[in-house]
């Protein structure tokens, strides 16, 4: 692809909130002018938004084609998702980290799971427990420095969610994935799979919609984050409805979604990080569709972050936490701008106005 041509961009710059001039040359942003470049109009410059529980690659079928996925991540880019975090797919997306007018893509490789215990095709289901340190070293292999470890699931014979993992397993896999400078994120609706994976070191909750005041007392004291993914969470009382062969479960998923917003709410007063993400692409309820970070956004809010905590969630402060640059001289230009101020209404973020990756410009939504 040709280089982009220079920019100019005045408005307002999150998270500092000043009124600022931008250039960008190359592709990178710079503080000095650069001539011949194009004006865009004014507005709020945010960082590119984050989705940090994403799946491009997958829908509520199942495995989808490289070009689908790959229009799944023009849908995250024209909501001005320009990050993404991969959470497990069995597709190889590393051809979509060359396309220039996608998205950035951090890869974790497969869901790893144990046999019929996750959704069927997704995940890399292992016959025998001891299984998984040898598979995290491969998916290690197979990531950009995270992998994914299905924590707890539907145990039909028992009726409920149960934990997947001996916690000798889980130790020694979340250390392997650590001594190769990988981190480990792990799926868990209930309460029971909490501490095993939390003692072993795994450095993100993805759902936690069993989290304990005791196990929120840990995550504060470890440093590991949560990604609530509360669109997902929302669809609780509809997997509940459907699992009529269970009653057991069906009653602990709707235990289990009335806690879910005081949860966030409790996490957030301890001091856990929060991010921000859709779990698009997952097949909950009727499937999470992509480009909805807005609704995960005001859904935080509605949780009890500020405003600008659950703006931060799913650009600056996760662009920092995946290691990101913001809006700083040399980075990539990637941002997105908006008419009015989103920290005041985060509904705005249905409507960007203008979306710069990598220094080029897509026409947002809000146009």
């Amino acid at each position: 692809m040709t280089q982009a041509p220079p920019l100019h961009l005045a408005g307002v710059t999150l998270p500092d909130g000043d009124s600022r001039d931008l250039w960008v040359s190359g592709g990178l942003l710079t503080h000095e002018p650069v001539p011949d470049a194009t004006t865009l109009p004014g507005g709020f410059l945010v960082p590119g938004l984050v989705d940090a529980h994403c799946h491009i690659g997958i829908d509520p079928s199942g495995p989808v084609p490289l070009a689908d996925a790959a229009r799944q991540a023009e849908i995250e880019r024209d909501a001005g998702v320009l990050l993404i975090r991969d959470c497990g797919v069995p597709v190889d997306t590393r051809p979509l980290q060359r396309r220039d007018e996608l998205p950035r893509i951090i890869r974790s490789g497969r869901h790893l799971a144990r046999h019929r215990r996750y959704l069927r095709d997704l995940g890399w289901e292992l016959e025998d427990p001891s299984e998984l340190p040898a598979a995290v070293a491969a998916q290690v292999a197979e990531g950009d420095g995270w992998i994914k470890l299905v924590g707890d699931w539907i145990d039909r014979e028992i009726g409920d969610l149960a934990p997947l993992w001996p916690d000798d397993v889980l130790a020694e896999a979340v250390a392997v994935a650590h001594r190769a400078g990988a981190r480990v994120n792990a799926h868990v609706f209930g309460e029971d799979a909490l501490p095993g994976l939390l003692a072993a070191g795994v450095d993100c909750i993805e759902h936690g919609t069993g989290l304990t005041d005791d196990t929120i007392e840990q995550m504060a004291r470890q440093g590991t984050t949560l990604v609530p993914t509360l669109i997902n969470t929302a669809e609780f009382l509809r997997i509940a409805d459907s699992a009529g062969r269970f009653p057991r479960y069906a009653a602990h998923m709707r235990a289990l979604h009335a806690r879910r917003l005081p949860v966030v709410a409790a996490a957030l007063e301890a001091g856990v990080p929060i991010f921000a993400g859709t779990d698009a692409g997952s097949s909950a309820g009727d499937g999470i569709g992509h480009g909805r970070i807005a609704d995960e956004v005001l859904a935080l809010a509605e949780a009890g972050l500020s405003n600008r905590q659950a703006l931060g969630a799913a650009s600056w402060a996760a662009r920092d936490w995946l290691g990101h640059p913001n809006l700083i001289d040399g980075a990539s230009a990637d941002l997105v701008i908006y008419a009015e101020d989103p920290r005041v209404d985060l509904a705005v973020l249905r409507s960007p106005r203008d979306i710069v990756l990598r220094g080029r410009v897509h026409p947002g939504r809000g146009r």
